[in-house]
């Protein structure tokens, strides 16, 4: 018996319809408009995972800028590209993606990478600061703390590594940890830059 293919999505593809009933329109906005605020106007900018572009997406493109969404989940996807035709989208896992073979101003990944195993937000890491063009911004939130959890919608492990091991994944990639901040929805942002 053949086993089944592996969920790049991490379970998000099943829970898609009720992931884009419940995300709150409002939490994260406000920050990545605040992020977005380093970056040169009109610059181009990848959202990895971003799911159907509620609240991040389109917030990047109500400030001008040019968005290019990369999501796991084919539902998702679909929405994305409904919400926004005429933005470069693409289904496939952020470790899978080619990031449509080009660099970024900016690189945004709001709850994406404590889904993943460690290995693999770390080799995620690594391909955005290849992916970022030098002077560019790289925005990822995840907990401060070195913390494992299970995530209420899809039922799987989430792992935060934690601010010293993403501090140092940052450094080792050519990234330098800018700044760090929370939100209305204590989401915790790491804010980095590419020399």
């Amino acid at each position: 018996m053949t086993p089944p293919p592996e969920d790049k999505s991490n379970g998000y593809e099943q829970v898609a319809e009720q992931f884009m009933r419940r995300r709150n329109s409002r939490i994260g906005a406000a920050a990545v408009r605040e992020w977005s605020k380093t970056l040169p106007r009109g610059a181009a900018v990848l959202d990895l995972g971003c799911g159907h572009g509620v609240p991040i997406s389109q917030a990047l493109f109500e400030e001008g800028f040019a968005v290019h969404g990369i999501d796991a989940s084919a539902r998702m996807i679909a929405a994305f590209h409904e919400r926004f035709p005429h933005a470069p989208a693409e289904c496939a896992a952020a470790e899978d993606s080619q990031f449509f073979g080009r660099t970024f101003d900016g690189v945004i990944a709001w709850g994406l990478l404590f889904l993943l195993p460690g290995d693999i937000q770390g080799a995620i890491i690594h391909k955005v600061a290849g992916a970022l063009r030098p002077g560019g911004r790289f925005l990822f939130t995840s907990p401060r703390e070195a913390v494992t959890w299970i995530d209420t919608m899809t039922e799987r492990e989430s792992v935060s590594l934690g601010f010293q091991a993403y501090q140092e994944l940052l450094l080792a990639a050519g990234l330098r940890l800018v700044r760090e901040q929370t939100d209305e929805g204590d989401n915790f942002y790491y804010l980095a830059g590419k020399q």
